[in-house]
């Protein structure tokens, strides 16, 4: 299976939905900031579970 995920994409597409939406007066400046800081939070923890190699869970690679 390949895997081409590019969470920095990912991340500027969030981030540019984001900013239509202040620039348009959809969200507010507050409701923005907080929608931000979700964004950045879940960025983060997605770079977390994405960094190393991926392992099946109890095959001789993992049982060191």
């Amino acid at each position: 299976m390949t895997y081409n995920f590019d969470p920095d994409r990912w991340y500027d597409n969030e981030r540019g939905i984001l900013d239509a939406r202040l620039n348009t007066g959809d969200v507010g400046e507050q409701e923005y900031n907080k929608a931000l800081s979700a964004l950045e939070q879940r960025y983060d923890d997605m770079l977390k579970r994405l960094d190393g190699t991926y392992q099946i869970p109890g095959s001789p690679r993992t049982d060191r």
